[in-house]
């Protein structure tokens, strides 16, 4: 599969980086928190035949620009415009967890360049108010350079079973991460957290979302997803919702045929019959 990149600069003058490959009708897919350009690959290396795919690494995440303060979610929408301008066609939103998040923003501020939405597992119990303290602890980390606590807040965050963490530790055994990785990615957490920590937990303001959308969950995935996934469905007015027997929060690196298949069903869809 070839991959091109190209500067996409946003209205303040935020420089990203967005990797391209295929040809076809536009995807744009948002990684989450602690991704990049590589999150979307196994999915992108199943698509690539059919379709135009545009992945952005997100403000705060290398090779992209770190914003100079405290980030929005409306600084991001921004980011995206920009995106959506150099594709220069209507076209698919993707977003898997905090970049599902996004896509919700993104689709609800500028629904005319969409064709469709596409949203896996956004973490909308995890915002507001509740938040800011764990922002407050994660910042504290963050600048001592305090991994340990960083991971301890995040699963706070995210609200990981305890035996899920257990899991993960054990097939990670002695495996360390590359440290300057391990920095740009906590680095992205930070400012992903601060957008997380203005925003708010009302799923019912995405109801304003008239766009087709497909709402994708894994079967395995811990309360409080399946809750709010079940409400976010029956606040968007022209969504359906699937869930995939077997998968959890990790679908799109564990099954990346499933996870293509099924927007490749979706997107086929909106294909001229003629």
């Amino acid at each position: 599969m070839n991959t091109d990149e190209e500067l996409v600069r946003s209205a303040d003058g935020t420089r990203l980086v967005v990797r391209r490959a295929g040809t076809g009708d536009p995807v744009v897919l948002l990684h989450g928190s602690g991704g990049g350009l590589h999150s979307w690959a196994p999915v992108v290396e199943r698509l690539a035949d059919s379709y135009e795919l545009w992945m952005p690494a997100r403000r705060g995440y290398g090779p992209s620009d770190a914003p100079p303060g405290r980030k929005s979610f409306k600084d991001e929408v921004a980011d995206l415009v920009a995106v959506m301008e150099a594709v220069e066609r209507p076209l698919h939103l993707v977003g898997g967890s905090y970049g599902a998040t996004l896509a919700l923003h993104v689709a609800a501020a500028e629904p005319d360049r969409l064709r469709s939405l596409a949203v896996f597992e956004p973490p909308l119990f995890a915002a507001g108010e509740s938040l800011r303290p764990l922002l407050d602890r994660y910042r504290a980390a963050f600048e001592r350079d305090d991994a340990g606590e960083m991971f301890t807040v995040l699963n706070e965050v995210t609200r990981v079973p305890p035996a899920v963490v257990a899991a993960f530790q054990a097939a990670a055994g002695d495996r360390r991460p590359d440290p300057v990785e391990a920095r740009r990615s906590a680095l992205g957490w930070l400012h992903d957290l601060e957008a997380l920590a203005d925003d708010g937990t009302d799923v019912s303001r995405w109801s304003s979302i008239t766009v087709p959308t497909l709402v994708m969950r894994g079967a395995d995935t811990w309360e409080p997803m399946p809750a709010t996934m079940a409400a976010l469905t029956r606040a968007l007015p022209a969504a359906r919702r699937v869930v995939w027997p077997g998968q959890s929060h990790f679908a799109t690196m564990t099954a990346p045929d499933l996870v293509a298949d099924t927007l490749r069903e979706f997107f086929d869809e909106f294909r001229p019959t003629w």
